[in-house]
């Protein structure tokens, strides 16, 4: 094989290594660990749609029937990646499961919210919106802001 043929080639891409995890398997870990925390929190299918940038219903239940198959966009890994990193704090700040797994729907003071809940904030349906309950949480627990 040439080398040219090796650079072209979707498997030996220079950017990535064997070890690498490619795009099929991130996208499948993070749609499983979505909609384990989407069960956690007892998230509607719509609810999920918005979370995760609202792709086609049909692509959605795709999704959750068969993990393993999907290639997801940026967009929705980065969504993924926040909605992650959201649980992993809530877990860490309040080490009870079912204080950890309410928070996003109770109603919250705090200057993001507004007096309504996180919940709320996240549906918004931006990124940026994600963005703000993540700071939030990471700033509560002592991280950056």
């Amino acid at each position: 094989m040439t080398h040219a043929a090796r650079i072209s080639s979707p498997e030996a891409s220079p950017r990535q290594s064997l070890s690498e995890p490619t795009l099929t398997q991130m996208s499948a870990a993070g749609l499983r660990a979505f909609f384990n925390i989407a069960r956690d929190w007892d998230l509607s299918a719509d609810e999920q749609i918005v979370l995760l940038g609202k792709p086609g219903r049909s692509t959605f239940f795709k999704w959750r029937a068969t993990p393993e198959t999907a290639r997801l966009s940026h967009d929705t890994l980065e969504r993924l990646s926040l909605l992650l990193g959201i649980y992993k704090a809530l877990q860490i700040l309040l080490p009870q499961p079912s204080a950890a797994d309410t928070w996003v729907k109770r109603p919250n003071s705090a200057p993001p919210f507004g007096g309504k809940r996180a919940l709320d904030r996240m549906l918004a349906g931006n990124i940026s919106d994600l963005v703000a309950v993540r700071q939030y949480l990471d700033a509560m627990r002592g991280g950056w802001a």
